[in-house]
């Protein structure tokens, strides 16, 4: 019997016989197993150099650089898009006078999809969930006043990513901004989208394609850009659990390198730019593990795997976002303690990078108060609580490191499931993936439903009485005003040079080549999004998910 048997059998048994403990389900939200104590006998196995080490050093457990947030902190990255571009550039200058420290671009549902706001099929939905944007002229709008050179810019946008690569490298040329010096992240992580989010157009060969093309181009030309953001955020959005989340995440990023590799590129000339995007949910220590043990996996695929010969291709580096799935309707003020704390776990957890969602967003996109309440939250946690003062601060715990290596041992299962299916393509054919994330939603709605997780102001502590809170409205006329400058700029193009220019395109789709190029002369002559979008859908054809049950 260890020191710790001995306790639950003589103190901590006969203590709870007769005083019991509040709860039966003594479980994290990924429904591991939680002990009422932890001691060094659940780490006595452990070798710390070679599962926790030292922060800037291989497996990167406690940290991708060795000063952390001492030497600069994480960047506040405020997700922001709405209405026309001039609306999302007001709210962008707002957030830079008030100390933000990087740009983070909401599209609109017409513009994720791959239509024009003049298309039908945008009909009330220009501007509705983020800016609208059609062709280069947007473009400009959007970042008028804005020196690229100094700002790093992430754009939140999939299977039309490259469109948006391709204008913002030629917005940097107009504002004479050398590719080389330009900072940002393309999310582009397609493999996601038929997994969770449901934002494509071809099917995963071809966009696959288009990815790696996007890789390629950026390693040779753009060399501070990371290409794309292998997300978690919006499979954990979905209901999948938090190990569901690391794991399928994981196996996405791996799905890209193989695909980088099997173009011919060498491993240590894309990889460092490769960076990665999870969800933070309410489960607070759970989140901090889920975000250690991903780099010590990732670094080990990569040495392991890969045969990664530079430090910087073994670094998880991660963008990190609250959860919005954890938010609520009801009681939305409440949302500001769950976002102070999931921000909290994300700076905790060693983020290099971090969103906080508004209060408000249940209700519609944020006011300039509520996302000014939002930033705030980051920057008191970074100039009062003292958590950057040191590295890793929970590193050691002897729950903590338990925790995490549980996390990563079940994520390691998943994996190893997708690995023997053939890659993480063959999964999302099958429906692994998507199955197993609505099993995972559906047993999270049972817990709630049944009252057996508490959510504070739902299915406890109910106010029946709330009174309503005061919440952004985008007028119809701003989506009528868009619709009608795009089809007067679209009218006053060369239309000659936009039919030379989509078929060039139709023809490097079919012959192979690398799309970068011809994307950037197109969107130069003003070729729109849309168009763009209706020669991927005549080449590579339209993406039908598989039925799953």
């Amino acid at each position: 019997m260890n020191r710790s048997e001995r306790w639950e059998r003589e103190t901590y048994g006969p203590f709870v016989g007769k005083s019991p403990e509040r709860r039966t389900r003594y479980e994290t939200l990924s429904g591991i197993p939680v002990k009422p104590l932890y001691t060094p006998d659940d780490v006595a196995a452990k070798s710390y150099d070679d599962a926790i080490g030292y922060p800037g050093e291989y497996p990167y457990t406690r940290g991708v650089y060795p000063s952390m947030y001492r030497g600069r902190l994480w960047t506040m990255r405020m997700f922001a898009g709405f209405g026309r571009p001039e609306d999302t550039n007001a709210r962008f200058k707002y957030l830079l006078a008030q100390g933000q420290t990087g740009l983070s671009t909401a599209f609109d549902m017409p513009a994720l999809m791959g239509y024009d706001a003049d298309h039908p099929r945008a009909r009330g939905e220009v501007g509705k969930e983020g800016v609208s944007i059609s062709t280069l002229d947007d473009f400009e709008r959007l970042f008028d006043g804005i020196p690229l050179g100094d700002v790093t810019t992430s754009m939140t946008i999939n299977c039309t990513a490259s469109v948006a690569l391709a204008m913002y490298l030629a917005i940097a040329e107009k504002q004479g901004v050398a590719w080389h010096r330009l900072g940002g992240t393309m999310q582009n992580d397609m493999l996601k989208e038929f997994i969770a989010q449901k934002e494509w157009i071809c099917p995963p060969d071809p966009a696959m394609r288009i990815v790696v093309d996007m890789i390629e181009f950026t390693a040779k030309h753009v060399p501070k850009f990371n290409p794309v953001s292998i997300s978690g955020y919006h499979i954990r959005e979905a209901g999948s659990t938090g190990v569901q989340e690391l794991a399928f995440t994981l196996a996405d990023g791996l799905a890209y390198v193989d695909a980088a590799v099997a173009r011919g590129l060498d491993v240590d000339s894309f990889a460092p730019r490769l960076s990665f995007f999870f969800d933070i949910h309410n489960d607070f220590f759970e989140e901090i593990a889920k975000l250690r043990a991903a780099r010590r996996m990732w670094a080990r695929f990569m040495k392991e795997r890969f045969g990664a010969q530079r430090a910087e291709s073994m670094l998880l580096r991660t963008h990190t976002q609250t959860a919005g799935v954890s938010a609520t309707a009801q009681q939305p003020l409440n949302n500001v303690a769950r976002i102070a704390l999931q921000a909290m776990a994300a700076v905790l957890g060693g983020a290099q990078s971090l969103h906080t969602n508004s209060y408000d967003e249940t209700w519609a996109l944020p006011t300039e108060d509520a996302v000014t309440v939002a930033l705030r939250t980051q920057q008191i946690i970074a100039e009062e609580t003292g958590a950057p003062l040191t590295i890793d601060p929970l590193g050691g715990s002897y729950y903590l490191e338990k925790l995490t290596d549980e996390v990563e041992a079940r994520a390691m299962e998943y994996i190893q499931r997708i690995d023997a299916m053939g890659g993480m393509i063959r999964a999302i054919d099958d429906g692994y993936p998507q199955k197993e994330i609505a099993d995972a939603a559906y047993r999270y709605q049972l817990l709630d439903d049944r009252g057996e997780k508490v959510t504070v102001g739902v299915n406890k502590y109910v106010m029946p009485d709330e009174k309503g809170i005061h919440y952004l409205r985008i007028d119809d006329s701003v989506e009528l005003d868009q619709i009608a400058g795009v089809a007067r700029f679209k009218a006053s193009r060369d239309t000659a040079k936009v039919e030379r220019r989509l078929k060039q395109l139709a023809d490097d789709c079919r012959n192979g080549r690398n799309l970068m190029p011809i994307l950037i002369d197109a969107v130069k002559d003003y070729v729109s999004l849309g168009e763009i979008s209706d020669v991927y859908r005549q080449v590579f054809g339209l993406y039908r998910e598989p039925i799953i049950f």
